[in-house]
């Protein structure tokens, strides 16, 4: 997946960005998705967007469920529940059940 959806700190701030927009050099909170360019936009970029791309529907946080997944939420669906630093990677045919190498290794063998 693209890094569409990055999330950051910003300095100084409690504030937690969950999208940030693709265009703005601000580091601003995207607050809409256009599907056909695959990327996110503030408020103020996504005036400029629609200016040149009349044709694009963007989709705004109302609509999020046609939004890309986040990269934490990504990256926490991907991890191994056994072993937090491992990424799941096989599926065992056996027990249907997604696995890390670990795993497979240890619970997931053929004899």
């Amino acid at each position: 997946m693209a890094d569409l959806s990055t999330s950051s700190h910003a300095k100084g701030s409690d504030e937690v960005k969950d999208f940030i927009c693709s265009s703005c050099k601000e580091q601003a909170n995207a607050d809409f998705y256009c599907k056909t360019c695959l990327k996110l936009y503030c408020g103020k970029c996504i005036q400029l967007h629609d200016k040149w791309f009349k044709k694009h529907s963007a989709n705004g946080r109302n609509d999020m469920k046609e939004w890309p997944v986040s990269k934490q939420v990504e990256e926490f669906l991907l991890k191994c529940q056994a072993h937090k630093d491992d990424t799941i990677e096989m599926l065992c045919d056996d027990h249907s059940q997604l696995c890390c190498t670990k795993c497979a290794f240890n619970d997931h063998r053929y004899f």
